[in-house]
């Protein structure tokens, strides 16, 4: 279906093909998102790094400056590659959220993208199960480091709502499953 005049239509290139990003997911996506984002811009207060959500586009291949994708949540230190709407360097920290529509593509070749940019920490977040997948680069392949999925019943032996989270390059920065999930059911 063609766009109206003035419609704008998300979408990623990878590789030279064109992903459409719409509809948008459900609206816990970006509480979700939201949530991350609070917490680290708050940490990152007073550093030349920046956190982005969702609205920077992120070219992996900057001899191909036509392939980008756009993460869910993005932190940059390195501010001179930094250019319009996109971002040249590499990533210090990334979380792409799930959504059925991106599901595979986040697990798959964004992750490996990720992976081959250098990208040292990806998190994949799932707000229907309210998990989390933390991958640290380690001799240049992503290593899952830990898995988690909220048990926020403070009754039950595996509560770990308050299990504390910390970014690897930016260990003052730290999270809960809590924090993470707020406001999703």
């Amino acid at each position: 279906m063609p766009l109206l005049e003035g419609e704008y239509q998300k979408q990623e290139k990878i590789n030279g093909e064109i992903y459409n990003m719409s509809p948008s997911p459900d609206y816990q996506h970006g509480i979700v998102n939201n949530n991350i984002n609070t917490i680290i811009k708050k940490g990152l207060k007073g550093s030349l790094c920046l956190v982005f959500m969702e609205n920077l586009d992120y070219k992996y291949q900057p001899e191909h400056s036509d392939n980008y994708v756009i993460p869910d949540v993005m932190i940059i230190c390195d501010r001179k590659r930094l250019k319009g709407g996109s971002y040249t360097g590499v990533p210090n920290f990334i979380v792409e959220t799930l959504s059925p529509s991106t599901a595979m593509r986040d697990l798959t070749i964004k992750k490996d993208i990720y992976e081959a940019a250098g990208v040292q920490e990806y998190w994949v977040v799932s707000c229907k199960e309210r998990g989390i997948q933390i991958y640290y680069l380690e001799n240049g392949r992503y290593i899952l480091k830990n898995s988690y999925i909220l048990e926020d019943d403070i009754e039950n032996i595996h509560y770990n709502g308050k299990t504390e989270i910390p970014l690897k390059a930016f260990p003052h920065i730290k999270m809960t499953l809590e924090d993470i999930f707020e406001g999703i059911e």
